[in-house]
């Protein structure tokens, strides 16, 4: 039988891009779902669009930076669903800024988020996940977890933690019913970019035209997306990459790991300017 026939699925970030993608496939399929976001009007937007299902669908709103409000969100995943067989890490933010113009309050609020509430996932939910007969985390890094652009100190960061945690629990994992794989999505067409937070020290005006010249390079959909990541959950893929330039990146950044840059900084700074 296909893991992919049925289940609990706990999503986070589903109020918009790809975990609203995700949890609209999820509840075609069947399954029931336990959905969060620390914005409840896309929240609430999203249990729309799935409409009345068969299977259970709940919302939360859980600020995941908040280990215990995602203690208390798996408590009631627990007490709703009786069970989680997939969980989909998914809320992330991402911010403008070189390391001299975030403070580093700006870097530890994006690093709660992106990183912290990950670690916070798998803590809370890993004991009803190992209850399964099979079951799958899935932890979204970034292109940025593969390589480190200049202007993303703490975005890129965050990402390269969330893969090595990824990769370490995938291991550690190895032996139980709990498959663990690390998500790797290049140039999506989400609004994280036109929402992220403004360094300290960076002017917002030059922000919205550079955000607004680079997603002319945003090529995948959140439902292309979304369906990348549910065939690589089925397949058991540990690392899943999304989009073409993921994949050759990927593969310069294995070639030159200390030189990459060179060879991708003039198109990074086309994107940036055309």
């Amino acid at each position: 039988m296909s893991f992919l026939s049925g289940g609990v699925a706990v999503v986070t970030g589903a109020g918009s891009g790809i975990g609203r993608a995700l949890a609209q496939r999820l509840a075609e399929a069947g399954w029931a779902l336990a959905l969060a976001d620390v914005d409840e009007a896309g929240l609430a937007e999203t249990a729309e669009l799935i409409g009345t299902r068969k299977a259970l669908v709940t919302t939360n709103r859980v600020d995941v930076a908040e280990e215990t409000a995602v203690s208390a969100f798996a408590g009631e995943v627990g007490k709703k669903h009786g069970r989680v067989t997939l969980l989909i890490n998914n809320a992330g933010v991402a911010m403008e800024g070189t390391f001299e113009e975030i403070s580093l309050d700006d870097f530890r609020w994006l690093m709660n988020i992106n990183f912290w509430g990950v670690v916070y996932g798998v803590k809370f939910f890993l004991p009803m996940l190992k209850r399964e007969q099979r079951a799958h985390i899935v932890n979204i890094s970034s292109l940025y977890g593969l390589i480190a652009p200049p202007g993303q100190p703490a975005y890129s960061s965050s990402k390269f933690a969330v893969r090595g945690f990824t990769e370490c629990l995938r291991h550690e994992l190895a032996e139980t019913p709990v498959r663990v794989s690390c998500v790797h999505p290049a140039g999506i067409r989400t609004a994280i970019a036109r929402r992220a937070r403004v360094g300290a020290g960076v002017k917002r005006t030059d922000v919205e035209e550079k955000v607004a010249r680079f997603e002319k390079y945003f090529r995948t959909t959140p439902e292309e997306a979304a369906a990348r990541i549910l065939r690589g959950v089925e397949r058991s893929e540990p690392r899943i990459l999304i989009g073409s330039d993921a994949y050759k990146i990927d593969i310069l950044q294995r070639l030159r790991p200390g030189s990459y840059w060179k060879a991708l900084s003039r198109r990074y700074e086309q994107a940036t300017r055309d």
